[in-house]
Protein backbone atom coordinates (compact mmCIF):
# COMPACT_ATOMS: atom_id res chain seq x y z
CA UNK A 1 0.00 0.00 0.00
CA UNK A 2 1.29 3.41 -0.99
CA UNK A 3 1.67 5.95 1.84
CA UNK A 4 -0.81 8.22 0.14
CA UNK A 5 -3.60 5.65 -0.21
CA UNK A 6 -6.13 4.38 2.29
CA UNK A 7 -7.53 0.85 2.33
CA UNK A 8 -11.34 0.70 2.21
CA UNK A 9 -13.94 -2.04 2.12
CA UNK A 10 -17.48 -1.21 1.00
CA UNK A 11 -20.47 -3.54 0.58
CA UNK A 12 -21.92 -2.51 -2.79
CA UNK A 13 -25.15 -4.16 -3.90
CA UNK A 14 -24.55 -6.96 -1.40
CA UNK A 15 -20.97 -7.73 -2.45
CA UNK A 16 -17.83 -6.54 -0.63
CA UNK A 17 -15.25 -4.54 -2.55
CA UNK A 18 -11.83 -3.71 -1.11
CA UNK A 19 -9.35 -1.28 -2.58
CA UNK A 20 -6.56 1.11 -1.81
CA UNK A 21 -7.75 4.59 -2.78
CA UNK A 22 -6.46 8.12 -2.72
CA UNK A 23 -8.02 10.09 0.13
CA UNK A 24 -9.61 12.60 -2.29
CA UNK A 25 -11.36 10.01 -4.51
CA UNK A 26 -15.12 10.57 -4.51
CA UNK A 27 -17.53 7.72 -3.95
CA UNK A 28 -18.93 8.49 -7.42
CA UNK A 29 -15.55 8.01 -9.11
CA UNK A 30 -14.86 4.90 -7.03
CA UNK A 31 -18.18 3.35 -8.07
CA UNK A 32 -17.80 4.23 -11.77
CA UNK A 33 -14.07 4.06 -12.46
CA UNK A 34 -12.78 1.55 -9.93
CA UNK A 35 -15.73 -0.86 -9.72
CA UNK A 36 -17.59 -0.25 -13.01
CA UNK A 37 -21.07 0.67 -11.83
CA UNK A 38 -21.93 2.91 -14.76
CA UNK A 39 -25.57 3.40 -13.73
CA UNK A 40 -24.32 6.00 -11.26
CA UNK A 41 -24.15 9.06 -13.50
CA UNK A 42 -21.67 11.91 -13.32
CA UNK A 43 -23.66 15.07 -13.95
CA UNK A 44 -22.77 18.34 -12.28
CA UNK A 45 -20.10 16.84 -9.97
CA UNK A 46 -21.10 19.44 -7.37
CA UNK A 47 -24.17 17.97 -5.63
CA UNK A 48 -26.81 19.93 -7.53
CA UNK A 49 -28.30 17.51 -10.09
CA UNK A 50 -28.81 14.20 -8.24
CA UNK A 51 -27.68 12.05 -11.18
CA UNK A 52 -25.16 10.32 -8.92
CA UNK A 53 -27.66 9.42 -6.17
CA UNK A 54 -27.07 6.11 -4.40
CA UNK A 55 -28.30 4.68 -1.13
CA UNK A 56 -25.72 4.77 1.66
CA UNK A 57 -26.92 2.78 4.65
CA UNK A 58 -30.42 3.10 3.15
CA UNK A 59 -30.36 6.89 2.75
CA UNK A 60 -30.22 8.71 -0.61
CA UNK A 61 -26.95 10.63 -0.98
CA UNK A 62 -25.10 12.40 -3.78
CA UNK A 63 -22.08 10.19 -4.31
CA UNK A 64 -20.15 13.08 -5.90
CA UNK A 65 -20.22 14.87 -2.55
CA UNK A 66 -18.80 12.00 -0.50
CA UNK A 67 -15.31 10.63 -0.42
CA UNK A 68 -14.92 6.90 -0.95
CA UNK A 69 -13.21 6.67 2.44
CA UNK A 70 -16.40 8.00 4.07
CA UNK A 71 -18.21 4.89 2.83
CA UNK A 72 -15.63 2.53 4.28
CA UNK A 73 -17.37 -0.25 6.21
CA UNK A 74 -20.80 0.81 4.99
CA UNK A 75 -23.50 -0.51 2.62
CA UNK A 76 -24.11 1.16 -0.74
CA UNK A 77 -26.86 0.33 -3.19
CA UNK A 78 -26.69 1.58 -6.76
CA UNK A 79 -29.33 1.33 -9.48
CA UNK A 80 -27.67 -1.93 -10.53
CA UNK A 81 -28.49 -3.39 -7.13
CA UNK A 82 -32.25 -2.85 -7.26
CA UNK A 83 -33.38 -5.47 -9.74
CA UNK A 84 -33.51 -9.17 -8.95
CA UNK A 85 -31.78 -10.84 -11.88
CA UNK A 86 -33.86 -10.11 -14.95
CA UNK A 87 -36.82 -8.87 -12.88
CA UNK A 88 -36.98 -5.10 -12.51
CA UNK A 89 -37.68 -3.50 -9.16
CA UNK A 90 -41.27 -2.16 -9.00
CA UNK A 91 -39.95 1.41 -9.05
CA UNK A 92 -37.96 0.73 -12.22
CA UNK A 93 -41.01 -0.91 -13.80
CA UNK A 94 -43.24 2.03 -12.84
CA UNK A 95 -40.86 4.53 -14.46
CA UNK A 96 -41.08 2.54 -17.71
CA UNK A 97 -44.86 2.21 -17.53
CA UNK A 98 -45.34 5.94 -16.92
CA UNK A 99 -42.86 6.96 -19.66
CA UNK A 100 -40.82 8.82 -17.06
CA UNK A 101 -37.46 7.94 -18.54
CA UNK A 102 -36.94 10.25 -21.57
CA UNK A 103 -33.15 10.28 -22.21
CA UNK A 104 -32.54 8.23 -19.05
CA UNK A 105 -29.59 10.19 -17.68
CA UNK A 106 -31.37 11.36 -14.53
CA UNK A 107 -33.45 8.20 -14.14
CA UNK A 108 -31.10 6.18 -11.91
CA UNK A 109 -30.81 9.05 -9.43
CA UNK A 110 -34.55 9.68 -9.52
CA UNK A 111 -35.25 6.01 -8.87
CA UNK A 112 -32.80 5.86 -5.96
CA UNK A 113 -34.36 8.97 -4.37
CA UNK A 114 -37.82 7.46 -4.90
CA UNK A 115 -36.65 4.23 -3.25
CA UNK A 116 -35.46 6.15 -0.20
CA UNK A 117 -38.84 7.90 0.00
CA UNK A 118 -40.94 4.75 -0.52
CA UNK A 119 -38.93 2.79 2.04
CA UNK A 120 -40.06 5.33 4.65
CA UNK A 121 -43.41 6.51 3.32
CA UNK A 122 -45.67 3.89 1.73
CA UNK A 123 -48.25 6.38 0.43
CA UNK A 124 -46.63 9.77 -0.24
CA UNK A 125 -48.56 12.81 -1.39
CA UNK A 126 -47.56 14.70 -4.52
CA UNK A 127 -45.90 17.32 -2.33
CA UNK A 128 -43.91 14.68 -0.42
CA UNK A 129 -42.77 13.16 -3.72
CA UNK A 130 -41.73 16.58 -5.03
CA UNK A 131 -39.79 17.26 -1.83
CA UNK A 132 -38.06 13.86 -1.97
CA UNK A 133 -37.05 14.42 -5.60
CA UNK A 134 -36.14 18.09 -5.19
CA UNK A 135 -32.42 17.29 -5.39
CA UNK A 136 -32.82 15.48 -8.72
CA UNK A 137 -32.93 17.50 -11.92
CA UNK A 138 -34.40 16.36 -15.22
CA UNK A 139 -33.79 18.44 -18.31
CA UNK A 140 -35.89 16.38 -20.74
CA UNK A 141 -39.36 16.13 -19.28
CA UNK A 142 -41.78 17.79 -16.97
CA UNK A 143 -41.95 16.15 -13.60
CA UNK A 144 -45.58 15.00 -13.96
CA UNK A 145 -44.62 11.62 -15.41
CA UNK A 146 -41.96 11.15 -12.76
CA UNK A 147 -44.42 11.92 -9.95
CA UNK A 148 -46.93 9.53 -11.54
CA UNK A 149 -44.21 6.87 -11.70
CA UNK A 150 -43.50 7.21 -7.98
CA UNK A 151 -47.23 6.93 -7.19
CA UNK A 152 -47.47 3.88 -9.48
CA UNK A 153 -44.46 2.36 -7.70
CA UNK A 154 -46.07 3.03 -4.31
CA UNK A 155 -49.15 1.10 -5.50
CA UNK A 156 -47.00 -1.78 -6.79
CA UNK A 157 -45.06 -1.98 -3.53
CA UNK A 158 -48.30 -1.89 -1.52
CA UNK A 159 -49.59 -4.88 -3.49
CA UNK A 160 -46.29 -6.69 -2.90
CA UNK A 161 -46.45 -6.03 0.86
CA UNK A 162 -50.03 -7.28 1.05
CA UNK A 163 -49.15 -10.43 -0.88
CA UNK A 164 -46.17 -11.02 1.40
CA UNK A 165 -48.36 -10.59 4.49
CA UNK A 166 -50.86 -13.10 3.10
CA UNK A 167 -48.08 -15.65 2.51
CA UNK A 168 -46.90 -15.26 6.11
CA UNK A 169 -50.36 -16.10 7.45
Amino acid sequence: MDNQTIHICIAINGKKYSSDVLPNLTLLDFLRESIGFMGVKKGCDSGHCGACTVLLEGKAVNSCMLLAVQADGKRVITIEGLNEGEKLHPIQQAFIEENAIQCGFCTPGMIMSAKDLLDKNFNPTDLEIKEALSGNLCRCTGYTKIINAVKNAADKLSIQRKASEMEEK
